[in-house]
């Protein structure tokens, strides 16, 4: 009997010994492991969190897009970096160790890099708009801006904002700019004469055209590679890129290759109170260039829902030019060159994604800012495309009641089922990296901090006058000169024969460069017009009318 209770106690023994082994193993692997992480975190100087070296990790020393190290920024408060902290260092804690943004309001303007890319726009937007497009831009890879702007965005609250932010050329609408732009050589040519001297999109239209002319002179300048026409209420969607990086998308096109189209997908909203596009829409409608014919025709009743196109807006996309004589534009959404016809490719996957229509006032602000009578018949005359003319007529006719059903039945997408359907077969898809983008670049105090550099400067003003001064800023083309001659002075005076072809110098040197590179500029001006290739307005996509006829284009 002893000896059987002496085996027993030494197997509990044996037991309660291994059990304690595991637990202490258990307890100090987690705690060890912590120790590491820290000792790495220590040495490394913050390698794990900071977005400047995380192509190190990759074997991949080149940085990610609009990142620089943090001791070389340059802000507007002394050197120290303004963060809201505990919403950046929650953001890099939680995961996000790829996010290619700095936890600071400022952007590199990196001198390596290559490609360099620019946008230009013409726009009237709030800051409310325009600052998460900007920086959106910033994060993919886009080096400068040249922002024409009137109305709410030449206001001197938000030219403060946008001149103190690094790469960005703010360009008002002034009488000395028209003056300009009225000795283009544009007004004697007929590529886009079917535009001129009509009223609302069409006026527009001309005027994006006259100022992606300029922005051309100001990229070369600035020694861009590229220049992308876009509106404010456009992202890129660099799709198929390393790293969503609008850079390294550009990087891998041939060099043989002058021009590169973005295809265009539309927002399809759910809801019909959305205040903050580019952070609540995530649903797109694809372009036809994206799908099969056999989906994009089979389906298209049912995508169009009732409405005049399968978009609501156009439907032929974007384009990105590369930098080189003789560049002109061929209206908003195409380049040409004078000398030869551009060698261009479409992307299988990357998009440019518009937010049209997508909040309510919409419909109020285009009926707004247009003169025309709402009838089929005047409507004509400003609009383009048929949905803008059926969308001014309501809100210049309906009561608010009837203009909000209108909305609902014509632009919201509140079919589930409809969705599912279209989503499964490929017409319709979910992109939320420009949403996580700029939700991220809010919770970061980015945009909170650009519009506290710009309340910085208007506070050193000492009067109304000192505060308006800041349209002379090196950053702004219009207004009084502080010294140096701005590019817009140099401007003035340029003859019709010098806006002609862009040359290496810019506007001003555009006749001796021309000469210089052994061309008679009259040749230039005496293009034939058999050969001209005319302006490519906003196209709608095609229809069964154009599949009927097999008229549709490849």
């Amino acid at each position: 009997m002893a000896g059987g209770y002496g085996s027993r106690s030494s197997v509990v023994v044996t037991q309660s010994s291994a059990s304690s082994r595991i637990l202490f193993v258990l307890t100090a692997l987690p705690l060890s492991l912590a120790l590491f992480a820290f000792v790495l975190q220590w040495r490394g100087g913050g390698l794990l969190v900071d977005p400047a070296r995380i192509g190190q990790l990759a074997g991949d020393n080149s940085r990610l897009p609009g990142v620089q190290p943090l001791d070389s920024l340059s802000t507007p408060t002394g050197g120290r970096v303004v963060t809201n902290s505990d919403c950046a260092n929650q953001l890099f804690r939680g995961g996000i160790s790829g996010f290619p943004y700095h936890p600071g309001w400022q952007y590199a303007i990196l001198n390596d890099v290559t490609p360099k890319i620019s946008i230009t726009t013409s726009t009237s937007a709030g800051l409310d708009q325009i600052l998460p497009w900007l920086f959106y831009h910033r994060v993919i890879g886009v080096t400068n801006f040249f922002l024409f702007v009137e109305g709410k965005a030449a206001s001197p609250n938000s030219t403060v904002v946008l001149e103190a932010i690094p790469g960005v050329m703010v360009i008002h609408r002034t009488k000395e700019l028209e003056d300009k732009q009225a000795k283009s050589r544009i007004w004697g040519e007929t590529w886009l004469a079917g535009f001129f001297f009509k009223p609302c999109n069409y006026e527009l239209f001309v005027k994006q055209s006259l100022n992606m002319e300029m922005a051309i002179v100001f990229a070369r300048e600035a020694g861009m590679d590229w220049i992308i026409h876009l509106d404010t209420d456009e992202l890129l969607h660099p799709a198929g890129a390393p790293e969503y990086s609008l850079r390294r998308l550009l990087q891998d096109v041939a060099a043989d290759v002058d021009m590169v189209v973005f295809p265009n997908y539309e927002s399809a909203i759910e809801r019909d109170d959305i205040k903050d596009p580019f952070s609540e829409v995530s649903m797109f409608k694809k372009n036809y260039d994206h799908v099969t014919k056999e989906t994009y025709f089979g389906l298209y009743r049912e995508a169009t829902r009732g409405n005049p196109n399968y978009f609501l807006t156009y439907g032929n996309g974007k384009a990105a030019s590369r930098i080189q004589d003789n560049l002109r534009p061929n209206g908003a959404h195409r380049w040409h060159n004078y000398m030869k016809t551009p060698n261009e490719i479409k992307f299988e996957e990357a998009a440019v994604l518009h937010y049209t229509y997508t909040k309510f006032s919409d419909l109020t602000s285009r009926r707004d800012r247009c003169g025309c009578k709402p009838t089929k018949e005047d409507v004509k005359r400003c609009f383009m495309l048929e949905f803008d003319r059926a969308a001014f007529i309501i809100a210049s006719t309906a009561s608010q009641e009837e203009m909000r059903r209108w909305y609902k039945e014509h632009v919201v997408w509140t079919d589930k089922e409809l969705n599912l359907k279209l989503m499964r077969k490929g017409l319709l898809t979910r992109i939320y990296a420009p949403q996580v983008i700029v939700q991220g670049l809010r919770e970061a105090g980015v945009f909170s901090n650009a519009l506290l550099a710009g309340q910085m400067h208007l506070e050193k003003s000492k009067s109304q006058e000192a505060a308006l001064s800041f349209v002379s800023t090196p950053n702004s083309v219009a207004g009084v000169a502080t010294g140096e001659p701005t590019t817009a002075s140099k401007l003035q005076g340029t003859s019709k024969e010098e806006m002609g072809g862009v040359g290496r110098g810019g506007i001003g040197k555009f006749k001796e460069v021309v000469i210089e590179q052994g061309t008679d500029i009259r040749k230039l001006l005496e293009i034939s017009t058999d050969t001209m290739v005319y302006a490519v307005a906003p196209l709608s996509p095609p229809d069964m009318e154009q599949l009927a006829t097999n008229s549709f284009r490849t």
